[in-house]
């Protein structure tokens, strides 16, 4: 049996999606056969195109909350209906914790994060009743464990996750929400953060699955996620980070030898517990 994610007829607001995972999220709609928007504050270098098809761009400030008002009251204006927003807008530098001077920085990590995701949801919210859609936010596997160098950034994407979950409860049944969480993506700004493309390939062969994602390939979970298919699908997290990050102490240690004393057939000693 074949499954066909067709949205044709659907029309999707993406924030922040004229590069990187972005652009790969509002690609993969546009190929669904969506009505894509995309909004940042600045427009893309080339148009967000696929499938024969180009995205719509409004140049919004996601911190301004009635801008980021007039650009859904317009957007359903203008098309008739709003079914889906991507919160995906996001991303911090490289800024360890501990300079005072660094707080209002820190704080505009927080506001990007996760007070302009709240804003869009609740300025698209009653375009979504109407349509009975769905919000999918952008988490980040830094929301699920330690994120150092990125604190804020990683706290913020913790709060989403929360977010999103209470959002779901209280937008039901309404109102679909639910977050993908992406591991290490591979966009034309990869070199920044893991050099050139040896540190790329060395950076995904700690990944289980041997390599980064592709942004496409985080614009297909949300794709399921905005689908008829995924109609039941409320409140839940969908990690999209090929297995995760590889324990750091299976690193540390020759897992493929057996114990001192033991042969290493079932029943030998364990010399390690992991709780």
């Amino acid at each position: 049996m074949s499954i066909t994610l067709d949205l044709d007829g659907r029309v999707v607001a993406v924030t922040g999606g004229t590069r990187g995972v972005g652009a790969g999220i509002a690609r993969a709609f546009l190929r669904a056969g969506a009505q894509v928007l995309v909004c940042a504050r600045r427009p893309p270098a080339e148009p967000v195109q696929e499938a024969g098809r180009t995205a719509e761009f409004t140049a919004v400030n996601l911190r301004d909350a009635g801008a980021v008002a007039a650009f859904f009251d317009a957007a359903a204006e203008r098309h008739g209906r709003l079914d889906v927003l991507v919160n995906n807008a996001g991303g911090t530098p490289f800024r360890p914790l501990g300079a005072a001077a660094d707080t209002a920085r820190h704080l505009c990590v927080l506001e990007l994060n996760l007070l302009a995701p709240l804003t869009a949801s609740l300025a698209a919210l009653p375009h979504l009743r109407r349509s009975r859609g769905s919000v999918i936010m952008i988490g980040s596997v830094s929301g699920t464990r330690p994120s150092p160098g990125t604190a804020a950034y990683g706290a913020a994407k913790a709060g989403l996750a929360n977010l999103a979950a209470s959002m779901a409860v209280e937008w039901a049944p309404d109102v679909r929400v639910n977050t993908v969480v992406p591991g290490m993506v591979r966009t034309e700004l990869s070199h920044l953060h893991y050099g050139d493309e040896a540190g790329v390939a060395a950076v995904g062969a700690t990944v289980p699955l041997g390599r980064l994602a592709e942004p496409g390939e985080i614009g297909a979970a949300c794709v399921f996620l905005a689908s008829p298919q995924a109609g039941y699908i409320t409140g839940a997290a969908l990690a999209v980070h090929g297995g995760g990050e590889r324990p750091a102490f299976l690193a540390a240690a020759d897992v493929n030898r057996p114990p001192s004393g033991a042969d290493g057939a079932s029943g030998a000693p364990s010399t390690a517990t992991e709780h």
